[in-house]
């Protein structure tokens, strides 16, 4: 749980502010007191942020006074975005990037006088009391839905942290609580955890249903209801405790996982599988660090 506190204002920069992300972040920076500079090469980007009634700056003036720099870019232009970035931040300044595995592939620019953060948001727990329509419409989070955010920073230097954790519970506001953990810790949730199994388990789902009504011929409607209800059930079961599952029910999950489940499976927390993930995700031949 994270114990820091909250800065009054500071001077952040977002780069590539007219991205998915970019605007994101961008959306709720804007709601603050803090003084903001959007930075957009693209074309359709720079009229995306225009449309918000923000201004566009160049990067070279939007990151030279910045106490912490947004670099809101896909994962596979962080080396080069960061390459021309760093070098114009001013001593003490927060690189802040939104997902950990170019930093932790060491593909990122660095300069012993910049500080190196990641943050990358958990999204509305399945477990959250939502009490608004807002709340319930917010899947990913950053908008209505509190969220817990998983961050990471190399320095020791505790006022940095504060830094980065006032810009962390604004970019993705609201903010149950920034976990800290080590960039390695990061990329071994984000993919590993989420995305290699939640994410893979939530693509399987589908093809299950698509199975159930293309192939046996289950109405829509039916399938769709049960497995939304059962989905619930199990993770509530598996997760939080809430009720056992019956006899007959853990046969059949038996049975599931000897025909579906490697043997071998819990070989992807190994850090030589982290790297082929993440080799491959960055379109690297390897990772070296």
């Amino acid at each position: 749980m994270s114990t820091t506190t909250s800065l009054t204002t500071l001077t952040i920069a977002v780069i590539g502010a007219g991205g998915k992300m970019g605007m994101r972040v961008s959306n709720n920076l804007q709601k603050t007191d803090h003084t903001v500079f959007y930075s957009e090469n693209s074309a359709a980007g720079v009229e995306r942020v225009l449309g918000t009634g923000r201004v566009v700056t160049d990067t070279e003036i939007a990151v030279i006074d910045a106490d912490v720099v947004v670099l809101a870019v896909p994962d596979l232009a962080l080396s080069a975005v960061s390459g021309a970035v760093v070098p114009l931040l001013k001593t003490g300044a927060v690189l802040l990037t939104l997902d950990p595995a170019a930093a932790y592939a060491g593909l990122l620019a660095t300069r012993e006088d910049v500080v190196f953060a990641v943050a990358h948001p958990c999204h509305p727990s399945i477990f959250l009391q939502r009490h608004t329509a807002e709340e319930y419409a917010d899947t990913f989070g950053g908008i209505a839905a509190p969220q817990d955010v998983i961050a990471a920073i190399e320095t020791d230097d505790d006022s940095k942290r504060v830094i980065a954790e006032t810009a962390i519970r604004v970019i993705y506001a609201p903010v149950i609580d920034v976990h800290w953990v080590t960039v390695k810790q990061l990329a071994q949730l984000e993919p590993t955890l989420v995305e290699t199994i939640a994410c893979m388990i939530g693509g399987l789902l589908k093809e299950a249903l698509s199975e159930a009504v293309n192939t046996m011929g289950v109405p829509e409607p039916a399938a769709r209801a049960i497995l939304l209800g059962h989905t619930q059930v199990a993770l509530a079961n598996s997760l939080n405790g809430d009720n056992p599952f019956s006899d007959a029910c853990l046969i059949a999950m038996d049975y599931g996982r000897e025909s579906i489940v490697k043997d071998d499976w819990k070989k992807i927390f190994q850090d030589d599988e982290l790297d082929k993930v993440l080799s491959r995700m960055l379109h690297l031949d390897t990772i070296k660090r």
